[in-house]
């Protein structure tokens, strides 16, 4: 029997379109089914390739999970770093920060929560947890030049940093399935509790007494 000739054969991708392709496959998947549930065989199986491919490409499901992973983490760390780098007012670098992780999360919603979730394979290639704990080293010295300017003490300020990029980095979780209010409103929302929060703070704050 004759080949249809209406039917014309798919271009061979090249090894790099190839990987770039098992890349955007396996994101979604990790994305959707986390790295535990997901298999090489649904890779290979959503690549429409075989499962050797995979393992030719990326070794197995840890290799291309730690470029995914890789990539993301670059991603929203350049983001983070270009907003808090940018100079300006403490508040206006709060707000910036604020915003560039909730446009993170807008552009990239499957990084995001491939970034959110604890993997075994993440501990080697960079975890949400540490790329939070490198923002707020950089929030850090920002505080420390603000609590000069405000007589506080400023060996308190490493904590303070902690706290600040923690309530960012919850709230930007929350935004991702909530989606509601508008973004510029839970920036603002949240510049509102820390900046006047730490435009009011006490040199030795004690807990109430009951």
């Amino acid at each position: 029997m004759a080949a249809d000739p209406r039917k014309t054969p798919r271009p061979r991708m090249t090894a790099s379109q190839r990987r770039e392709q098992l890349i955007a496959v396996s994101r979604g998947l990790f994305a959707e089914k986390g790295f535990e549930g997901t298999s090489v065989e649904e890779i290979a199986t959503r690549a429409e390739v075989s499962k050797p491919v995979v393992y030719e490409h990326f070794g197995g499901k840890e290799g291309v999970y730690a470029v995914v992973v890789d990539r993301e983490v670059q991603g929203l760390t350049a983001a983070l770093s270009g907003a808090l780098g940018s100079g300006g007012h403490p508040k206006v670098l709060l707000e910036r920060t604020a915003l560039a992780l909730l446009d993170y999360i807008e552009r990239s919603e499957d990084g995001f929560r491939i970034l959110v979730r604890d993997s075994p394979v993440a501990q080697a290639t960079g975890t949400f947890s540490s790329l939070i704990g490198d923002v707020a080293t950089q929030v850090e010295q920002i505080l420390i030049d603000q609590f000069k300017s405000n007589g506080l003490p400023t060996s308190t300020a490493p904590l303070y940093a902690q706290m600040l990029v923690g309530m960012i980095a919850l709230t930007g979780q929350y935004w991702l399935d909530a989606r509601s209010p508008r973004k510029a409103d839970v920036a603002a929302h949240l510049v509102n509790l820390a900046w006047n929060g730490l435009s009011n703070m006490e040199k030795k704050p004690i807990l109430t007494k009951p």
